[in-house]
């Protein structure tokens, strides 16, 4: 390695008084690799009931001040709604995020892309209905099921929620082909 013009080079006192660099904060501290909005948005997306300022703060890793600029902010984007007001509480607000998925949906694929997502959901669908022999997976008995097929409760329990998750996607995938949006969402973009 070549060495450092004369003038950069620290001399024998700067060299004494080197700072200790294990008593630095590490980076990974100081950098956190998001920025602040960012911080309280992944917060708002855990609420799954009404949340104080505090608690939203607390989850976030920022100040109440900050969390209450944030949440002021994003109930006027319509990303929460505000349940009381002394103390304030917020909760999410799922028909906003589920209008933000559709949308992406539709600018970021085209109809044959989401046709294609659909069918293989649809499929899958299927695939459980004759699995668990139902009609829905709200109408398995998780423990019966177990019990006499000989599986874990935790394994029928996983198959379910896939099954449930299944269901949601194809509503979003349904909605996004078809521009249905509940009033929220604008028109579906060309393809």
């Amino acid at each position: 390695m070549k060495k450092p013009r004369e003038e950069l080079q620290a001399d024998a006192a700067e060299q004494r008084n080197a700072p200790d660099f294990d008593a630095l904060t590490p980076p990974e501290d100081v950098v956190r690799g998001g920025r602040t909005r960012d911080d309280f948005f992944d917060a708002i997306l855990t609420l799954d009931s009404p949340t104080t300022v505090e608690e939203v703060a607390e989850r976030a890793e920022h100040g109440v001040d900050a969390a209450r600029e944030y949440l002021e902010w994003f109930e006027r984007m319509g990303v929460v709604t505000r349940v009381t007001e002394s103390p304030a509480t917020y909760e999410r607000n799922e028909a906003y995020l589920q209008w933000r998925r559709i949308q992406h949906l539709q600018e970021e694929y085209s109809q044959d892309e989401l046709l294609e997502f659909l069918q293989a959901a649809t499929d899958r669908d299927e695939s459980y209905a004759t699995e668990f022999d139902v009609d829905a997976p709200e109408d398995v008995s998780i423990t019966a099921y177990a019990r006499e097929h000989d599986q874990r409760v935790e394994d029928v329990w996983e198959d379910v929620s896939l099954w449930m998750t299944t269901r949601r996607r194809i509503a979003l995938l349904e909605r996004a082909l078809t521009g249905v949006d509940d009033g929220a969402a604008g028109q579906q973009s060309p393809a």
